[in-house]
């Protein structure tokens, strides 16, 4: 390992906004403070940047195995690290689904290989899977996913005795994607017999609308407060689902929630421009809740954001809307969308990073990441205010698109450290990089 130091940084760390100098050794923080006198292998001049923990996004698709012509660990990770995110929980939806402890280990092993930033695996629920979920080791494992709606073959779970018995045994972090299916299932056939196979994506929010969100919500809720679950609801998408969640600090909760980075920044007046590539579960929705949405990042009532990074190819995205694939890739330009409400002054930046990196390291028990802490892995970014198009640098996904063309940022991303390593750094992949395996705090117990 090298050293790295990075001067003349302003500092963004629990709660505070500080001029500050850090020097990283062997991978970890070494110092921070006002001027550091020592040399370094390699040294920065922020000249004012902020320098951030890196983001760490709860929630990817990086689709390997089994769909990696929409992408895969190295080239996901790789557009990650562009945007800032310096550590990733991918999902079990994979072919084959993460749903056995033999499928974990070979994800691990490509994350190992592969992956340019930090990483981690949810392990799925299936409805025949239970056992192996309640005999996980709940260190072995980021979270536990369940998709109560939107899902295919045996990943939607909504079998009451199933869904009991899941609530009643998982030994860690419970994480939920909360759609109704069966009333989207009413909602579409009512669209397909006015419309035929020309729906148009203007009236996805109306199909998954937000009382198919709230109707399994507040189930995933009742069913954590019955069996005092540690649970976790994913992109909450309406404002009527806020009241679900307490506006109190993380450590006296035991049910959280998640944003995402599209909730807070589309609403639905851009499918007239995006279309299918705005389409993704659950419905980026109304102006009302997006600002809701907006709102609640200064309470305590949601608590993390994420990217729910979802790659599909530009010809998978051509189809009709019931042909369209849901989700969008996201990571790249996620911190860098998010900076504008920043500037916006709706949330101001220690808010934003203790929801995308404090936070999500306490929600999650990771070890050692998420704040700029001496002894801590040096997981760092440092972000400016140049104005920059989204396309001007190239699109690292391997889907090659972005929901975000056209739109112009006011902060970008210049440097990316992760654990202690340069991952981008002016413009500049370092493929070198290799991220490590998160470790997580936690007992036998969970």
């Amino acid at each position: 390992m090298t050293t790295l130091l990075i001067r003349n940084a302003r500092l963004v760390n629990e709660g505070q906004i500080f001029e500050s100098d850090l020097l990283v050794r062997d991978g970890r923080i070494d110092k921070i403070a006002t001027s550091i006198a020592a040399s370094a292998d390699e040294e920065i001049d922020a000249a004012g940047q902020w320098l951030l923990p890196g983001m760490i996004d709860d929630q990817v698709h990086f689709r390997e195995p089994g769909l990696t012509h929409k992408g895969c660990i190295a080239t996901e990770s790789a557009a990650a690290v562009a945007g800032g995110i310096t550590s990733f929980m991918d999902m079990p939806n994979t072919k084959p689904p993460t749903l056995s402890m033999a499928a974990l280990a070979e994800k691990k092993a490509i994350g190992a290989r592969d992956s340019l930033a930090n990483y981690a695996f949810h392990f799925g629920v299936s409805n025949d899977n239970i056992d192996a979920v309640a005999a996980l080791d709940p260190r072995q494992v980021a979270g536990i996913k369940v998709f109560m709606g939107a899902s295919t073959g045996n990943m939607l779970v909504d079998d009451p005795a199933v869904l009991e018995r899941l609530f009643a045994c998982a030994p860690t972090i419970l994480i939920t994607h909360c759609e109704d299916t069966p009333s989207i299932t009413v909602n579409e056939e009512k669209w397909r017999k006015k419309y035929g196979d020309a729906v148009p994506f203007s009236a996805h929010p109306l199909i998954r609308d937000a009382d198919a969100c709230y109707k399994s919500s507040s189930l995933a809720v009742e069913l954590a407060r019955k069996h005092g679950t540690q649970l976790h609801v994913l992109h909450i998408s309406t404002a009527r689902e806020l009241a679900l969640f307490e506006d109190k600090p993380l450590a006296d909760k035991r049910i959280t929630a998640e944003v995402c980075v599209h909730h807070l920044l589309f609403d639905e007046r851009d499918y007239a421009i995006l279309g299918s590539h705005l389409k993704c579960n659950p419905a980026v929705k109304t102006e009302a809740d997006r600002d809701a949405l907006r709102a609640a990042l200064n309470t305590n009532r949601l608590d993390v954001i994420g990217t729910d990074h979802a790659p599909h190819t530009l010809a998978e995205k051509a189809g009709n809307y019931f042909q369209a694939p849901s989700g969008l890739p996201l990571v790249q330009h996620a911190l860098p969308g998010l900076m504008g409400l920043v500037h916006d002054g709706v949330i101001d930046l220690p808010t934003l990073v203790a929801k995308t990196s404090h936070r999500v390291a306490d929600l999650f028990a990771i070890a050692e990441r998420g704040y700029l802490r001496e002894g801590y892995w040096a997981d760092l970014v440092l972000i400016g205010g140049r104005d920059i198009d989204a396309p001007d640098d190239p699109i690292l996904s391997r889907c090659g698109w972005s929901p975000f063309v056209g739109r112009r940022f006011r902060s970008r991303v210049s440097t990316t450290v992760v654990s202690g390593q340069l991952a981008w750094h002016e413009g500049q992949l370092r493929p070198n990089c290799r991220g490590q395996a998160l470790s997580f705090l936690r007992d036998s117990s969970g």
